[in-house]
Formats: C-alpha cells, structure tokens, sequence
C-alpha cells in the first residue's frame, strides 16, 4: 500500500516529522550553548596568554628593577665565626736563619705537558710571578745544582705515585739534593681507576684510601705551614670531585693539614660520630730528613691553592713567601652615562654611601671611584637626575676621575686639538660642579687609545689633566688575566686592571650568568676572591649600572671583602691612585718597559686601534746583523730587488731604524710604523736592517712580540775578524779609545780598567758569542724562521747567497742577480751595475784595508771563542744545517792547545 494513502502511516509520518523538528531545534540550541561555552574559553586562553606575554616584556625592560626586583636586591650573607678574632701576628713570614743554599725558584714535575694539574699549577706560580721551570718527567733528572748553589728551593711533583716509583738512582740522587740544600717536596696523589683501601705509600709509614666523596673541609689552626690561609672556619657542603684520596697516619713525623668528612647518608645504626679524614698531610722530616706536604687532591678545591701557597712559603723558608698587604681600587666608570630607568636614584646613592661607609670599617682608605663625562650628566628621568645631583652634593665622599666629555672612544680622533677641546669640556663641568680635578688618575671609555698605544691620548691627557696614571685591561691581552701586567709610557703609568665579573649589562640577579650561585662561587673563593689573593694591587672596574636596579657591586665587593677577612690574614687597604702606581712599579720595576706586541694578532685590540693605521706598516723579514759581517752590503743587494723594499731611512742613523734595542723602542710602535708606509696596490715586502739586534738581550723577545710571523736574517763571519774588524772601525771614525789603545790592549783589558776601555773591549767581544745570542733568539723563535748566511760567501759569491735568501723568503719569480752584480777589482768586493758596463760601489768606508791582524791577538781570539765556535757548531747541526763554514772550522782547527 502507498504510504502516502495509508492513514496509520501517514499518522506516523506526522510524528516522525514532529521528532525531527525537535530534535533540529535542540541540536541547534545545543550548538549555541557550545558555542557560547568555546568562546568564553578561547577569551580565557587569550587573556593568559596576553598576561604572560606581557611578563615576559616587561621581564626584558628596565622597569623590572622597580616593578619586580624591588625586594629581591640579594645582600651579602658571608656568616664566618672567626671574622672578628684577632689577626696573626705580623712577623710571621716563615722566614729562618738558616743560611740557604738554593735560588727561590720551583721545579714542577709533571707527566705530560697537558696534564691537567701541572697546568694549575703552572697557573699558580705565574699568577703570583714565582719563578718555576715544568720538566716532563724522564729516566734521568735535570741539573740540579751550579756550582756549589741549588737551582730551585721547592721541589713539585703532580703526580706524588712517580715520585715513590723513581728508580732507586735517581730517588737516591734527588734525596741527597734535598737533604743537602734543605729542599722540600710538594706532591699530589692523582685519581686512578683502582680503589685503594689502606694501601701503604710506598718506603713511608702513611696508608691512603682513594676515590672518595668528602665534605666539610676545615684547617689545622696549629699547623705552622698556614700563614695565608687563616684557620677557624668550615667549607660546608661537598667538595669538588668524587676521587679525594685521605691519609691514615702511623708515624709522628705526620701531621694533618686539612680535614674532610665523608659525604655519604647518615643511616640510623652508624653513629652520629664522625671521624674527620686527613686530605692533606704535613711531613715535618723527622722519618727521613726530608719536608714535605702531600695533598689527596688537587687545585680544583679553591682552598688547597692557598694552602699550596703557604708550603711553598713555609718549605722555602720564606724565600716565596707571598706579602699579606693588598691595596685595592674600585673604579666606576660612566657615572652619569646610562639609559633613562637603569641610572642611579636617590636612594641607590644614599646606599652606595652606606656600603662604601661599611667595607670602609674592614679596608682603611675605601672610596668608590667614580669616573665621569659630564656630557651625559642629568640625561634622566627626573627622579634619576636628582640622583645625579645627590651625587655631587657628596663629591667629597668619594675619588674622582676622567672620562671623556662625550664617551667618545680617544683613538677614533686624528686631530689633536678636537681631542684636546673635548678634555676640556669635561674639565670644565667638573670646575663647575665642584669636582675634584687633581687626581692624576684617567681612564679611557672602552680602554680605547690606551693599548694599543694611541700617541694622540697621551699627549692631549698630559696636556689638559696631567694625567700620570690610567689603567687598562688590554695589556698585554685581555686573557688571561693571570698575564696582565703594568708599563709606563711618556712617563704616564699604565696599571694592569682587573674585572669582576660584572659588566655594563649586568642589573639583575636573576638575569647574572648562572644565577647568583654562580655570582657566589666566584665571590666564595672562585675568580674574584682569587684574584684578590694573588694580585697585590687591584683594580676593578665597574659600571654604573651595576650600582643602580639590584646594586650588584655593592654586594659583590662587600661580600668577596668580608669571606677575604673569614678565609685569609690579608689586609687590604685603598690609597689614591697615583700612590697605588708608585707602589706598584716599586715592587715590579721590571714592567717599567713596555713590550709592544701586534695588534692585528688580537681582535680587541684591532677594535681600538685607529683606522688609519694598517699591520701593511709592519716589516716581513728582519736583517739581524751582527755588526762589521756584511749587513750594509746585504742591505744594498735586498733593496734592488723590485718585490722587497726597505724601509725609509732615519735622519740619525741612516738605513738602520735600531728601534728594539735602544731608546728608539720607547718612541712607540707608531714612531717605529711609520718608517714603511703602505703604498697603494703595492705587492711589495718590507724588511728593514739593524746589526745592533744581533746581540741584545732584549731584542728577541721585542720583535717576537711585534712580529712572531718575522723571518730572520744573520750574517756570520770569524768572531775574531769581526772584532777586529770593529776596532778598526771605531779607530777610523775618530774614538779616543782606539786611537790611543792597540787592539790587543783593548782586548785584554781587565774589569778594573776604565770604563770607556771595557765598553770597547765589550763591543769588540760579546757579538762574536755567536751560539749564545743565537740561542736566545731561538728561545722564541722556531729555526725554520731564521736564515744564516756565511760571510765569507756574501763577500766572494752573493748571487749565490741573493738566490738561496729568495727561496727562504719564498719570493717568486725569483730576481736574476747575475744582470745586476759584478765584482769590482778596484774595491775587492760586488758592486751593483749601472748604465751597461758601470758599477755602484758601497761608500769609502766599506771595503777599507787594515793593517793585518798580531798573530799573538789571533790566537788569543781563538782561544777565547773555543768554547763558543764549538757550541756554535753543536747548534748549527741541531737546527739541520750540516755544511759547517770553512772559517768556522779553521778557527777550530788552529786553535792552540
């Protein structure tokens, strides 16, 4: 039946229709409600969204000091028992009446030049300028004597296992050198893969465990050793490193140094006893006639490099025993540059004060030093600038020093009287606002001008501030600071300054590299403490920033002064800095001379280097002389060659600079650069030739600071012609001494004859000690960079000695010197050809004929300068060159018996 006409059906369909109708309207109510619920959630998710989004900004904006880190500003929490106790007496400095018979000197042996250890402690000794030598350890020991004196007081071995397994040789030997100088030994026991449990060291009555974990380190107050390291309080918490070594001791000679606790879980059972374990042990000598301190760990634990220190103090007797003085400044730079909402407020000020006024009670003299360009003073906001004026209100409270008016870094200018001017804008604003303009004292923004040496700085800070001392950071590098040094420069003091750790960029606690545990670290006897103990004098620069938002510095220097007092008998104290340069090259005059080194090898220093100024200016290859050997001709035939040019001659001393051995060096390398201009799209190569290098002693570390890429010429003759030759030199060109002395006479001269004649005798002498000056120059640089060339070959065949110089200056095409040279019968010697068919000799003074040699005076040369050509042929073979000179030979030869 049809559905339709079916009235059942239809009646159906009629409720069917109904349903559906129902259920469309409650699906779509459904829907509306779901609707309504998704976007209640989805503006929900927005919101938080947007919130944390909006934390995030603000997080990364300055306003965060006010906002969020408000109460959050850390304060120093160094809590140590022993800080207000009294102080060691101050002529405790370990020093005896024994008369010594060693050089305060250390011999470090070590398994690998790269072991771990021996570097730390190589670290160590350069750090706190300790003489050392580091000798890899062998079958056989160095020398350990000269004459009847020891070559080193302290004896160290890394690795204390090579000591006991010396072969009984040298142990025996080794013994006997300490037991008879009074030597002492220092080892460490290193970490090995098999667990010792009470193993005898071996021919001592001491047992070790190995591979521990320890904690809670503390000191022996009765040891006599410690002197540095003051006694008294615990380094809670686990100790660096799982593979501790602790000493049993079973004879009286042994003493406990340092204590540890083992670093486990209690568990109810132990004891709540615990045992303090020995990590490092005293021998006092009474087992074997022999001292000696035996660490079970190494230098990673902050607090064995002091107690290393204070052996090497107590073991020598005094002889490196380390001054307990340490002068400290604190410098401020930018005062009044920074960003508006990271200046300083009021109320950072008036806690700058606070705390200055704090550390004052534990470091006589204390002033912050504030550096200032006035340019940017009042440059924020309003509460910002009366921070600025708070600080001016309280000028007397404080050091003062320059800045540049409008922090412009000094090597950017090239005009002297724009630099000038802006001193003295910045001079004037301080006259105005009553700052004090008499401190001698200058620091350049970003050490720019400083070094390398900007000559325009110098000058303009003379004459505008009197400047006589300035710091920098950049001397001879920036790392390691372990290395930086001081130097005096047209009679300004370069000091060497150190960091802290905080920089321009570092506000806020939490935003410190590594969190303030790792600001904590370094203040709790990581790098800033450190630093402190093995510098002397300090200086620390610090930014202004660092004073305001979380006032980092404040709490860094308080901190690291206050753990210095818990943890050392140093006392520190600040004086002006003009005392603190004087103190400062008193106690190392030998960092009066600069070293001038390349400021194209360190990318600092190309950043603060003028851009006028080009390493092109630098010269390739050096002729090194010595004098009277052929210099001046080989001078002549380089510079023909059209790929080599030699650079323009001095007005006092002609072709030769003579710049890194006389008064020429102090000049500056810009005196020294601007002897070889760089010339457009020239291929060129400079070289430059001064024979006084040869022989002076500082001459090769000089030039391997400048130009360690150099390649090196020299010229060897007979070492008794060349003096010879040298008298007769002096003799022409009119010295009194030559004129009225022979030449035997003035070789023979005594050290009691006058002056004048033992500087001649000298001169005549000392150059012709070929294999000794020959070896300092081979201290620094490699042989494959030093040239030398026969003499007597220059002179009979330079066009043979002109093709091999090409081949080891690598030249190419090589210059035909055949088309360029003649032998000139007139003079005796090649001459360059000009014209065709004439030549161009070397002046009326080369070439000269003297009257021969006494064969009384030859034989006394020979016989002086055996031990000398005989060296000299010993080092000629060990640099690879095997054709020994036939005047080298025959000075040998006819040597008399």
């Amino acid at each position: 039946m049809d559905e339709m006409n079916d009235p059942l059906l239809s009646g159906h369909r009629i409720i069917r229709r109904f349903d559906y109708n129902a259920r469309y309207k409650r699906t779509i109510g459904f829907r509306r409600v779901f609707s309504l619920k998704k976007c209640i959630v989805l503006l929900i998710v927005l919101c938080i969204g947007s919130i944390i989004l909006f934390s995030q900004y603000i997080s990364n904006t300055p306003f965060t000091s006010l906002m969020l880190h408000k109460n959050k500003r850390p304060e120093p929490n160094i809590r140590c028992s022993v800080i207000n106790r009294p102080r060691m007496p101050q002529n405790h400095d370990h020093k005896s009446e024994t008369r010594l018979r060693s050089d305060p000197k250390v011999l470090v042996f070590v398994e690998t030049i790269y072991s771990k250890v021996g570097r730390d402690i190589a670290e160590l000794l350069v750090y706190n300028r300790i003489k050392y030598k580091v000798e890899v350890f062998g079958k056989s020991l160095p020398v350990l004597t000269n004459l009847d004196k020891g070559r080193y007081g302290i004896i160290v071995f890394e690795d204390f296992n090579a000591y006991l397994q010396m072969d009984k040789w040298n142990r025996d030997l080794l013994d006997k050198y300490c037991r008879e100088y009074m030597v002492s030994v220092i080892g460490f026991i290193n970490p090995s893969e098999e667990t010792l449990v009470g193993a005898q060291l071996k021919g001592f009555p001491l047992f070790i465990h190995t591979n521990l974990r320890l904690k809670d380190a503390t000191l022996n107050a009765a040891s006599q050793i410690l002197r540095l390291t003051r006694p008294g309080e615990t380094v809670w918490g686990p100790l660096p490193g799982d593979d501790w070594t602790i000493f049993q001791l079973n004879h009286s000679t042994y003493e406990p140094l340092e204590w540890a606790h083992r670093n486990e879980e209690y568990h109810p059972g132990q004891g709540m006893i615990k045992t303090p374990l020995t990590t490092v042990v005293e021998d006092h000598g009474h087992y074997d006639n022999i001292q000696r301190v035996i660490f079970g760990s190494g230098l990673k634990f902050w607090l064995h490099r002091l107690i290393f220190l204070d052996s090497l103090s107590y073991l020598s007797h005094g002889q490196l025993s380390l001054s307990l003085e340490r002068l400290i400044l604190v410098d401020i730079d930018d005062i009044f540059v920074g960003e508006v909402g990271m200046r300083l407020k009021p109320n950072d000020v008036k806690d700058l004060i606070a705390v200055q006024s704090r550390i004052q009670s534990m470091v006589p003299g204390f002033k912050f030093n504030l550096g200032f360009s006035g340019k940017y003073f009042h440059h924020g906001d309003p509460e910002e600038d009366k921070g600025d004026d708070l600080l001016l209100e309280n000028t007397d409270k404080f050091m003062w020093f320059s800045h540049m008016w409008n922090h412009i870094q000094p090597h950017l200018y090239e005009n002297l009287t724009l630099l000038t001017e802006d001193m003295m804008l910045n001079k004037n604003f301080a006259k105005e606002k009553g700052i004090p303009i008499d401190s001698g004292y200058s620091v350049s923004p970003h050490h720019s001008g400083v070094y390398p040496v900007h000559e325009l700085l110098y000058t303009a800070w003379k004459k505008v501030w009197n400047i006589r001392v300035t710091s920098t950071e950049e001397y001879p590098h920036l790392r390691p600071a372990r290395l930086r040094r001081g130097f005096i420069h047209r009679d300004i003091m370069v000091l060497p300054r150190q960091t802290c750790g905080l920089f321009t960029h570092t506000m806020l606690i939490e935003r410190y590299p590594g969190g303030r545990d790792k600001l904590d670290e370094s203040i709790q006897g990581g790098e800033l403490f450190q630093t402190i103990v093995y510098n002397p004098i300090n200086i620390f620069m610090t930014h202004m920033s660092n004073y305001g938002n979380d006032r980092l510095a404040l709490y860094t220097f308080e901190s690291v002064i206050k753990f210095l007092q818990c943890w050392t008998n140093i006392k520190l104290r600040t004086v002006p800095p003009l005392q603190l340069a004087e103190t400062y090259f008193k106690n190392y005059p030998d960092e009066v001379d600069p070293v001038w080194g390349n400021p194209c090898g360190d990318s600092r220093h190309k950043k603060i280097w003028s851009n006028t100024k080009s390493c092109d200016s630098l010269p390739s290859f050096l002729v090194i002389g010595p004098q009277k050997t052929g210099t001046t001709a080989l001078y002549t035939f380089l510079s023909l060659h059209p790929a080599i040019t030699s650079n323009i001659p001095s007005r006092e001393t002609f072709e030769e600079i003579q710049f890194f051995n006389g008064n020429n060096y102090y000049k500056g390398l810009d005196w020294y650069m601007g002897f070889f201009p760089v010339e457009s799209n020239s291929t060129s190569i400079y070289f430059e030739k001064s024979a006084t290098y040869f022989d002076g002693d500082l001459v090769p570390k000089r030039v391997h600071a400048l130009l360690p890429s150099a390649k090196l010429v020299t010229i060897l003759i007979s070492p008794a012609k060349r003096a010879y030759s040298w008298y007769q030199h002096t003799k022409a060109h009119g010295d009194l001494i030559a004129n009225n002395y022979s030449f035997h006479q003035v070789i023979t001269a005594s050290d009691t004859a006058p002056k004048p004649l033992r500087d001649l005798r000298n001169r005549c002498l000392n150059p012709g000690k070929y294999s000794q000056h020959l070896e300092r120059w081979l201290s620094y640089f490699p042989p494959q960079q030093l040239h030398i060339i026969n003499g007597d070959t220059l002179k009979s065949n330079p066009i043979e000695v002109m093709e091999e110089i090409q081949k080891f200056l690598k030249i190419s095409p090589a210059f035909n010197y055949t088309a360029h040279l003649r032998f000139d019968p007139n003079k005796g010697f090649f001459c360059q050809i000009i014209n065709g068919d004439k030549t161009k000799c070397l002046g009326k003074n080369k070439g000269r004929q003297y009257p021969p040699m006494e064969e009384r005076s030859l034989k006394l040369l020979q016989r002086y300068y055996l031990s000398h050509n005989t060296a000299l042929v010993k080092l000629l073979k060990r640099i690879g060159i095997r054709n020994i000179p036939e005047w080298l030979k025959d000075d040998l030869s006819d040597t008399p018996t």
